[in-house]
């Protein structure tokens, strides 16, 4: 069961922020330059910003469950912890 005032808990969901942006702003670059070397500007960069945005949101929402699970002492396999 997670303490409540637990600072390992709370800084490892603050840096869930910090990784959402992180694949959003990755899939973003990695569009951006798809785009240059494709002259498709901005296709390549819109989709590569939804890429990373959907896999950073599902990530999140991933590691809020089982650290709510944690929280309620109901359970947290490791197998869904994030990596």
């Amino acid at each position: 069961m997670v303490e409540r005032n637990d600072p390992g808990s709370w800084i490892r969901l603050a840096g869930l922020g910090f990784e959402l942006a992180a694949s959003v702003g990755g899939g973003a670059m990695l569009g951006w330059w798809l785009d240059r070397q494709l002259g498709s500007a901005p296709r390549a960069l819109i989709v590569g910003a939804a890429i990373g945005a959907v896999g950073g949101v599902y990530n999140l929402i991933r590691a809020a469950l089982v650290a709510g699970r944690q929280a309620t002492g109901t359970g947290g396999d490791r197998r869904d912890e994030p990596r």
